[in-house]
Parts: structure tokens; C-alpha cells; sequence
């Protein structure tokens, strides 16, 4: 029997000229795009994949977004991403993100989103999905062990 682990994604992007201000710094919603490229990935290791989220019109939505910048990034740095399922509520969910610069270890960016799942057109809000209840004991129990660290 295959263990089974919260969702996580590592991706990683270069910072271009269109990240940066006219001083070679990384713009603060430069940060959120790069957050939005490890969600779609996270989404999709949830079982949310693109091709289907267009069929079905069902679609993850960001409700809330906590953001803290810890250091600026400039012009050319590859940038590190993390993301994984945070925590689970009866119709929204929260997954985390950290941003850390490889070449010397420095943490960039960390985020929080809150989502939930909606069906257009409508809008109408829908339950989290039955088979992400095999996640509610582990995130659980990872918050736990995370206080008493």
C-alpha cells in the first residue's frame, strides 16, 4: 500500500525584464504571478487539471491572499517555488508557497491563498472534491507537529 502525502509542487522561473521596476528589482505582483505558475501546478497534482477544468467550468478561485516579502529579487535570479495543500475547510482550501533563491539559500517571498471550487457560469460554489478527504488527517496532523517544532 502506497503512502499517502500531502500534494506538493517545486517549480522554478528566471526573473525577466517584465518582473522588475526600473531599478532591476522584482515588482511585488511579479511575486503572485510566480505564485500563480505553482498553483496551476498544484492544482493540477490535486486532480484539477487545465483540459478539464475548461470541459467541466469547474474552476479553483483565490478568495484571499496573504503574502510577506522577505527579500527583494533582481533582474536574471532563478527563483525556486514550492507549493503544497495547506489545510482543508468544508468548501475552501489553503495552499502555501515559498519563494527561496537556490544560489544562496536566501527565502524571497512566503504566501498562503485561501480557494474555493466554483462552476461557471454561474458561479456557484461547490464542495471540495470527495476524494481529497484521504488529505483532511494528514494536513491535520502536519499543523500539530508543526506547533510543537
Amino acid at each position: 500500500m502506497t503512502a499517502v502525502k500531502l500534494p506538493r509542487i517545486r517549480t522554478e522561473v528566471q526573473v525577466m525584464f517584465f518582473d522588475t521596476d526600473c531599478g532591476g528589482v522584482v515588482s511585488n505582483i511579479a511575486y503572485l504571478r510566480f505564485v500563480e505558475i505553482a498553483r496551476t501546478l498544484l492544482a493540477e497534482e490535486l486532480g484539477l487539471a487545465l483540459a478539464e477544468m475548461a470541459e467541466t467550468q469547474r474552476y479553483p478561485v483565490v478568495v484571499h491572499t496573504e503574502i510577506d516579502y522577505r527579500r527583494a529579487a533582481k533582474l536574471g535570479d532563478r527563483l525556486v517555488i514550492e507549493g503544497w495543500l495547506d489545510r482543508l475547510e468544508r468548501v475552501r482550501f489553503w495552499c502555501a508557497f515559498r519563494i527561496v533563491r537556490p544560489k544562496d539559500n536566501v527565502l524571497i517571498a512566503e504566501c498562503r491563498q485561501s480557494l474555493a471550487l466554483i462552476e461557471m457560469p454561474a458561479g456557484t460554489l461547490l464542495p471540495l472534491p470527495e476524494r481529497w478527504e484521504k488529505y483532511r488527517s494528514l494536513e491535520a496532523n502536519t499543523r500539530s507537529s508543526q506547533r510543537t517544532a
